[in-house]
């Protein structure tokens, strides 16, 4: 039930996430939104992973997770971000949700095992994903195809980080699972921009990427404290923020949602209630 737990919990993060970054990328830049999702994470997670200190436990294998961990959370970040800069967030969440799929695959591969009941509704949550992703025809302005690209990109970067960063907090205290991608953050895109004077911020976004940075450490959390309990199952209920951030793009941004990405919302939610069920 923990995984369950944790993968709803990073899921409503992730959708606040993805829509206050879509209200922020549009004001400043997609690379100046994630220097400062990265830099508000980065003060929140450094001092606690300073106080709990370097774990007697780390060796090769852990600091090999905790680059895959960073590399791929910040890569993935950064095209989902120019994803929301081009095109809807319903387009571009439902997309990038698949990330969830791709890391219980991994994990699935790597011989996690789960029940035959767990993994046919794992399939239709997936499927839900797939559903959510199909856009409408016309003219819907932005760069739809262009939008489902990068969104697509982010999620292969967001599948093999999440598949890491549930290896890491297996191992690892929770804090050193989360601090990765914001060190490497801090230290690739933050301090150049700094450096180049690239970096920007205004009022009106200050509130939009300060909400961002906060979801974003939450929901790592939230899937770390999951995935200790099962990688697959955290990992694909996160992945269900891409229905709720579409429906809080109907709510708050009037973004359209066609009849499909609708039939798609309702197998996500149909699938997480008889997941959680099951895992009761």
């Amino acid at each position: 039930m923990i995984a369950v737990l944790g993968g709803l919990g990073a899921a409503v993060c992730w959708a606040t996430a993805a829509l206050t970054a879509s209200r922020a990328t549009r004001l400043i830049g997609s690379s100046s939104v994630l220097a400062w999702v990265m830099l508000v994470g980065f003060v929140i997670v450094a001092p606690l992973t300073a106080a709990q200190g370097v774990p007697s436990g780390i060796g090769s294998d852990e600091v090999v997770w905790l680059v895959l961990t960073g590399a791929g959370n910040v890569g993935g970040l950064l095209l989902a971000y120019s994803a929301l800069r081009v095109g809807k967030v319903s387009i571009v969440s439902p997309i990038t949700a698949s990330e969830g799929a791709i890391a219980a695959l991994l994990a699935i591969a790597a011989g996690e095992s789960v029940g035959a009941g767990s993994g046919v509704v794992l399939a239709v949550i997936a499927c839900g994903v797939a559903l959510a992703s199909i856009t409408p025809g016309g003219g819907d302005g932005g760069h739809p195809l262009r939008a489902s690209v990068l969104a697509g990109a982010a999620a292969l970067c967001f599948g093999a980080g999440l598949y890491a960063t549930g290896r890491v907090s297996e191992a690892l205290p929770i804090a050193w699972a989360l601090i990765p991608p914001r060190l490497i953050g801090v230290v690739a895109v933050a301090l150049p921009l700094i450096a180049s004077r690239r970096l920007q911020l205004t009022r009106a976004a200050a509130p939009f990427v300060v909400a961002s940075g906060l979801a974003e450490v939450g929901g790592f959390t939230s899937y770390a404290v999951g995935a200790r309990h099962g990688i697959a199952i955290a990992a694909v209920l996160a992945s269900q923020f891409a229905a709720l951030a579409a429906l809080g793009a109907y709510a708050l941004f009037h973004e359209r949602l066609s009849r499909t990405q609708l039939a798609g919302v309702a197998a996500i939610a149909a699938g997480v209630a008889v997941l959680s069920a099951l895992q009761a």
